[in-house]
């Protein structure tokens, strides 16, 4: 069962005393809550270990897909083949951070998989920034919570820099225009990229050009003049990239292959994203104790969760009885997707039956904890609650 502790004082003023006041906006603040989840220390460990055991079977699966061609099964667009094995094969292709959503982990619950959001992962300010802030406002120690996140993310973005020399360090980053949630992310992650020694600058997609030949450029707004950046990080998913513009995704090639930029996330964290490779695992690791049974196909006498192979934030996720009837689904865009299948697992949950997934940021190292409290789906409307190690 989960506990939690209520925390009297809320993290605005600490986060306008050390100066992060920009994250207070609408977007942010409101799905917060007063409360910590409570963690003893072995529980905090095993999130830790489960995340850096998960990340390394997921290169062993990523390897195994490629080198079996199975991008179909995985529904990798093939528009972006020849890009991924590109920055798989080359490791100044520096897979920057994700994060692992898992069930279980407290109170003797065995800790499972879910899924992993390797390329466009988002609650980056809450668990690297927010929660800390809030146990800082209540005058507890920040020693107190499983959260290097921040750190992790400059020394990611300090070793892309080592494995770089050759370029400029020039980092622009790029997300959708009416996304405000993600330009607060990107806002941590460029903080993170300038303290690893970074000019960085922020452009939305629309506005970004694109040469073959030459690279990734900017139009100063003051001179009209056009910038050129070495290194793009874009909170805009793969696979958006690859089905919607496939004649993008031909010009990051060729911009790659030609040594004109690095693309962050690497074009690879697809394999990552894609749900295929929840049932890759399960073929190559059966009945390990992370992992949940995973198949194409409804799974015969178990409730099960049936997912499209790229729905974000719950999306299209149907749970499903053991006779296929829906208990629960959410609606979503990403219908036109495949399915796998996955055996349902409950959350665990709070004294007043809210269900609590976990999630673990991966930075280089397992890194940081945070919750999300919602549902059995756990959608775009869960909030997010801090934790505390005790």
């Amino acid at each position: 069962m989960i506990n939690t502790r209520y925390l009297n004082n809320s993290p605005e003023t600490q986060l306008r005393n050390v100066g992060w006041d920009w994250m207070l906006g609408a977007d942010t603040l409101p799905y917060l809550t007063n409360e910590a989840v409570t963690v003893k220390t072995y529980e905090a460990d095993a999130y830790y270990n489960a995340a850096n055991e998960l990340y390394e079977i997921y290169a062993e699966a990523a390897q195994h897909a490629i080198d079996r061609n199975l991008w179909k099964e995985m529904g990798i667009p093939e528009s972006l083949i020849e890009l991924i094995k590109l920055t798989w094969e080359d490791d100044r292709h520096w897979h920057i951070y994700g994060r692992f959503d898992l069930a279980g982990g407290v109170s003797r619950e065995p800790i499972k998989l879910i899924e992993f959001n390797a390329d466009t992962a988002t609650c980056i300010p809450e668990t690297a920034v927010v929660q800390w802030a809030h146990l800082k406002a209540n005058h507890m120690d920040e020693s107190k919570q499983f959260n290097n996140v921040y750190e992790a993310l400059k020394e990611q973005f300090a070793e892309l820099r080592r494995r770089n020399m050759h370029l400029t360090p020039t980092l622009l980053f790029s997300t959708m225009r009416d996304a405000p949630e993600d330009d607060t992310n990107v806002a941590v992650l460029g903080e993170a990229a300038r303290e690893a020694g970074f000019d960085v600058e922020f452009s939305y997609m629309d506005e970004v050009e694109f040469t073959a030949t030459e690279g990734i450029f900017k139009q100063n707004p003051k001179n009209g003049k056009f910038e050129q950046f070495d290194f793009w990080f874009k909170l805009v998913p793969w696979e958006y990239i690859g089905y919607d513009e496939p004649e993008l995704a031909e010009l990051l090639t060729k911009i790659v292959k030609n040594g004109k930029a690095v693309i962050i996330n690497p074009a690879y964290t697809l394999l990552f994203q894609s749900k295929y490779i929840l049932k890759l695992l399960w073929d190559l690791y059966p009945n390990h104790p992370l992992l949940l049974p995973t198949t194409a196909q409804p799974l015969p006498n178990k409730v099960s969760v049936e997912k499209v192979l790229f729905g974000r934030e719950g999306a299209n996720v149907r749970i499903l009885e053991t006779n296929g009837t829906v208990i629960t689904a959410a609606d979503g865009d990403y219908g036109d997707y495949e399915k796998i299948y996955q055996e349902y697992v409950e959350f665990p949950r709070d004294a007043l039956g809210q269900r609590y997934q976990a999630g673990v940021f991966w930075a280089g190292d397992a890194c940081g904890l945070g919750y999300r409290r919602g549902g059995k789906i756990i959608d775009n409307t869960a909030q997010f609650v801090g934790h505390l190690v005790e």
